[in-house]
C-alpha cells in the first residue's frame, strides 16, 4: 500500500508564499507522474500542477512551481503571490507502480 502525506499547508497574508510538500511511502517500485490538485469550498477539484509539462493551470502559471524528488519520493508546490482564490485544500497526486494515490490534503487558506 501506498501513503501520500502533504504538509505546508495554513493562513498566510494575501501576496504571501507558502510550500507545500508531499512525501510518498510504502512498496513503490514504479513512479510516474506527481500532481498537486486542490479544490475550494463549493467546487471541484481542479488540477493546479503536474510534472507532466505543459499541464499547470494558467491561473497559477508564473506564481506556484512544482518540483519532484523522485529518489525521496517527493514532490513540492513553492506558491507565490498568493490571493484569496488561491484558498482550497490541496491535495497530492502520484501515479505509483501504475496506480492511482491521493493524499488527505491539506488546507491553504488566503486571507488578511
Amino acid at each position: 500500500q501506498v501513503q501520500l502525506v502533504e504538509s505546508g499547508g495554513g493562513l498566510v497574508q494575501p501576496g504571501g508564499s507558502l510550500r507545500l510538500s508531499c512525501a510518498a511511502s510504502g512498496s513503490i517500485f514504479t513512479i510516474g507522474p506527481m500532481a498537486w490538485y486542490r479544490q475550494a469550498p463549493g467546487k471541484e477539484r481542479d488540477l493546479v500542477a503536474s510534472t507532466d509539462a505543459g499541464r499547470n493551470s494558467a491561473s497559477v502559471r508564473g506564481r506556484f512551481v512544482i518540483s519532484r524528488d523522485s529518489a525521496k519520493k517527493t514532490v513540492n508546490l513553492q506558491m507565490n503571490s498568493l490571493t484569496p482564490d488561491d484558498t482550497a485544500v490541496y491535495y497530492c497526486n502520484m501515479v505509483a507502480n501504475g496506480r492511482d494515490y491521493w493524499g488527505k490534503g491539506t488546507l491553504v487558506t488566503v486571507s488578511s
